[in-house]
């Protein structure tokens, strides 16, 4: 059932929360949003309400998804969505790299680009993402910036991993090598430990407030190192070929090879959108339970 949310008391001289003892309330960068009530001790499913609003009207607006439930709740209807068009494009796309033509040079190799190349991207992309929700954290204190930080973090670290992982594969029958520390591979290393630095940062601090400040912080200066492995190529010489998509001249790639590079690009784009709203799903439903567990713990004290 929908209720406002009880106003401030001014009798103490300071603003105190006077709330009924069947609401559990979670305290996150000076706002109080409350957790779920167990279902037992609600007739309908318990709703999650932002104070600030003083009620949990229908979505209405971007803004409105500030308040967790809201954005659960769209969650849940675009996953089943994104999920389905994601393996859509993926099996459309993997069929399309089948019949693509090989390279004259590498040969069969060259179909390893089709996964590796929207690894890369998505290693970046992610990062980027988890800058913008970094700004969101420091800047407009948005409550929803710290959770998608946190739940971008890991996604970004497997498609990064999977970027070395399958580039070393690319690698070794091209340049008879399985690694070579030139700019591009070395920076998107350190991107790799990045973001298995954030993981831990965001795991290793109690207090929930600090650690997303910190992480906030790292994020942002660990931005710097986005366009070094993007310009990295024409700043420095390396093994790794010169930028061929996105280019003034245009791709230097054939159209035939572009087509289903493209289209693989988008469904792992769709698939990593899916995911992370998963995360981000699972990371609000996580700290619901930690806020009740500490409540009932001082009810029992």
């Amino acid at each position: 059932m929908d209720r406002p949310a009880p106003g401030p008391s001014h009798g103490s001289g300071r603003s105190k929360l006077e709330k009924p003892s069947n609401w559990l309330f979670v305290r996150y960068a000076d706002r109080f949003l409350p957790c779920d009530t167990p279902s037992i001790a609600l007739k309908s499913p318990p709703v999650y309400l932002d104070l600030m609003s003083h009620t949990s009207s229908p979505l209405t607006g971007w803004t409105d998804l500030a308040n967790p439930t809201r954005f659960v709740g769209l969650a849940d209807r675009l996953v089943p969505w994104l999920a389905t068009i994601a393996a859509i494009l993926l099996a459309v796309g993997l069929y399309m790299s089948f019949i693509a033509p090989e390279d004259y040079q590498q040969g069969v190799t060259v179909r390893i680009m089709y996964i590796h190349v929207p690894f890369a991207w998505l290693a970046m992309m992610c990062y980027t993402l988890m800058a913008v929700a970094a700004l969101g954290t420091l800047v407009w204190r948005h409550p929803l910036a710290d959770v998608a930080l946190k739940s971008a973090a890991p996604i970004g670290a497997v498609f990064t991993a999977l970027a070395l992982i399958t580039g070393s594969i690319w690698g070794k029958p091209i340049w008879n090598t399985w690694w070579v520390w030139d700019a591009r591979l070395t920076s998107v290393f350190v991107l790799f430990l990045m973001y298995l630095g954030i993981i831990a940062l965001t795991r290793a601090l109690d207090d929930a407030s600090r650690a997303a400040w910190a992480a906030a912080i790292i994020t942002l200066v660990g931005f710097i190192n986005i366009p070094i492995i993007k310009f990295s190529v024409d700043w420095w010489n390396t093994l790794h070929q010169p930028a061929s998509v996105f280019r003034l001249g245009g791709s230097t790639i054939d159209g035939s090879m572009l087509r289903p590079l493209f289209v693989m690009a988008l469904g792992f784009t769709v698939l990593f959108f899916a995911l992370h709203l998963i995360a981000m799903r699972t990371e609000i439903y996580r700290r619901r339970v930690i806020a009740m567990r500490r409540v009932a713990a001082r009810q029992a004290n």
